[in-house]
């Protein structure tokens, strides 16, 4: 790796957050997708690949108020149809965030610094123009972007920590399920990987009754809440599709989005993530996150990510 791209502190309005069975943040398959699109228009202009997004997130708020104990999403008001009706739609989950990127760049960026000072002003002026999981990136100035070289040691890369803090990194924890779902099984043979990872992703809590007293006895019992199974700050996510179907011909489908291009139906891939704050991260690698596309899907994940998330989830 020869280059670290910085996108700092990028707000974005209206931004999906919903992802499958969860919600709160957008799946990393956003980030990895607005990656991938700003590495083809680089390797068009400057012969430059990139390979990973970082997440890191200073603020977010989602769209949604509480009546009681349930929250529900503000949803948007559409216009009167000609019958003068309320018009259908489908419910959307959206929220802004306030969110810096790190992107690992590869390729050689001609005159030194003054190409990456020039690299820096050309992606300030080009990510305004692009949609970040489904939202858009908003501010009356262009965005501070900066085109480091790869930090090679500790202060180098304390100095990137520092014009990052405040704010949490998404860190990759979905090879935790494996052993989680092993430990699992020591007690019970029959558990499956929803356990696991529902052990993660639920609120759950257990009734506890005094030593003196017996399940029958109508005592009353005192609700304890289970932690998770491992410290930290533990959330479900999205982490990719798994093919569910055939792989269709071109065209076979129909209404199909794209007529010259094979289809296939899919469903979601759920991993672990940790928040994580930057003064714990020790390289980073260690919240880069890559994508991997196999016959049977696409996974994202830090390190093997389709190796896990196949394990997980096939």
């Amino acid at each position: 790796m020869s280059s670290l791209i910085i996108l700092h502190r990028l707000r974005v309005e209206n931004a999906n957050a919903v992802a499958g069975l969860t919600y709160g943040f957008p799946a990393m398959t956003h980030f990895l997708g607005f990656t991938h699109a700003l590495s083809r228009r680089l390797n068009n202009s400057h012969s430059l690949r990139l390979d990973g997004c970082a997440v890191v997130c200073h603020a977010c708020q989602i769209h949604a108020h509480a009546s009681g104990r349930d929250y529900r999403f503000a949803l948007m008001r559409n216009p009167l149809t000609r019958e003068g009706k309320t018009a259908p739609f489908n419910e959307e989950g959206r929220m802004h965030m306030t969110v810096s990127l790190l992107m690992a760049c590869h390729g050689e960026i001609a005159n030194g610094e003054y190409g990456q000072n020039a690299l820096a002003d050309y992606l300030a002026h080009l990510c305004p123009t692009m949609k970040l999981a489904g939202g858009t990136i908003v501010g009356s100035t262009p965005p501070h972007v900066e085109v480091l070289d790869w930090p090679e040691n500790t202060q180098a890369l304390r100095r990137i920590q520092w014009r990052l803090m405040p704010g949490f990194a998404l860190r990759d924890r979905s090879a935790w399920l494996v052993e989680h779902l092993q430990a699992l099984r020591l007690e019970d043979p029959q558990a499956t990987r929803l356990d696991a990872w529902l052990d993660f992703a639920a609120l759950k809590m257990r009734a506890e009754l005094p030593q003196s007293c017996s399940p029958d006895s109508g005592a009353s019992a005192a609700w304890r809440y289970m932690p998770k199974p491992l410290p930290g700050y533990l959330v479900p996510i999205m982490t990719g599709w798994q093919r569910i179907s055939p792989l269709y011909a071109p065209g076979e489908v129909v209404n199909a989005r794209d007529a010259q291009t094979p289809f296939a139906f899919v469903e979601a891939v759920y991993g672990v993530g940790e928040w994580c704050g930057l003064h714990r991260i020790r390289a980073i690698e260690d919240i880069l996150w890559r994508y991997h596309t196999t016959g049977s899907g696409y996974y994202c994940g830090a390190t093997e990510p389709a190796l896990h998330c196949v394990e997980h989830f096939d």
